[in-house]
């Protein structure tokens, strides 16, 4: 992830849920505001955010090291543990998958 202007100091990462690749077929969470990137053209800054599977959501500015994080709850009631258990592993294996046909069209 990075920047799309030139001597960007923040970003706006957008946190969502479910396993679509598509952004527009998942559930927007929560929206999180990351401070501090080092000035530099577009695209320059590398912005590292982990797949995390449960609640916890951080960045980190690969150039300086500078993150932030936030904790995602369930405030809404929207999902019991064993739901996000479930979604969780659905997760996991439909990644696992992704990335095995992603291998599978580089090398075609």
């Amino acid at each position: 992830m990075s920047t799309d202007l030139d001597n960007q100091s923040r970003i706006l990462l957008r946190i969502y849920e479910g396993e679509s690749t598509r952004t527009g077929d998942n559930n927007l969470l929560r929206n999180f505001e990351f401070f501090c990137i080092k000035p530099a053209p577009k695209g320059v800054p590398k912005i590292e955010l982990p797949l995390i599977l449960m609640k916890k959501v951080s960045a980190v500015d690969k150039a300086t090291g500078r993150s932030n994080k936030i904790t995602i709850t369930n405030d809404k009631g929207r999902l019991s543990k064993k739901e996000i258990e479930r979604i969780a592993s659905e997760t996991e294996k439909y990644h696992a998958e992704r990335k095995k046909i992603a291998q599978k069209c580089k090398h075609e």
